[in-house]
């Protein structure tokens, strides 16, 4: 199959492991829609699509509904496995720690101090405040599952990719920002 063009990414997988709790903390804390829900009992699990869009737009009609849906630009599928608690073979690594990997999903804010104060009022984890590196324009909070979301500001992000130094500085600042998440590892 060829593909005359990608239109946009639609979904980011994350692993839920409560599926009303971390629903909770997608839609209260970050302010989510879950735009759809879809069980499949007989392998058990259940995927929850979640985006920033307005209830109101969302069909009725469950075909018409599951099409919307996959139309998105940007959502988050929640993937919350049920499995017999005896099953120990079935474990999720979610990146975070060794071995790391930096998969995460992230959201724009307008203001990242503002926000960071917000989340820490509702008592999210903040993994990395926006001052605690060498890029504070990023923060990083953990979900009940513990995976990180990145939070940024978009006008402090075009600043900082415009300026004037930004083709020397930049490059070696994502560096060292990202080595420092990667346990110091190359």
């Amino acid at each position: 199959m060829k593909f005359n063009r990608i239109l946009y990414i639609i979904t980011q997988d994350l692993m839920l492991s409560t599926s009303v709790q971390s629903l909770d903390f997608y839609i209260k804390i970050l302010g989510m829609t879950l735009l759809q829900k879809f069980d499949f009992p007989s392998i058990y699990f259940s995927l929850f699509f979640l985006g920033y869009e307005d209830k109101k737009e969302i069909p009725t009609d469950v075909k018409e509904k599951t099409f919307w849906t996959f139309s998105r630009r940007a959502t988050t599928e929640g993937r919350f496995g049920i499995q017999p608690e005896s099953d120990e073979s079935k474990s999720y690594h979610n990146g975070n720690s060794d071995p790391r990997a930096l998969g995460h999903i992230g959201i724009a804010v307008s203001d990242i101090y503002e926000a960071c104060k917000l989340f820490e009022e509702q008592g999210v984890t903040l993994v990395k405040k926006s001052d605690d590196s060498k890029i504070n324009s990023l923060a990083f909070i953990q979900d009940l599952d513990d995976d990180w979301i990145e939070i940024l500001s978009s006008n402090d992000m075009v600043s900082i990719i415009f300026h004037k130094r930004s083709s020397e500085v930049l490059p070696a600042t994502l560096w060292t920002f990202f080595r420092e998440f990667n346990g110091g590892k190359k």
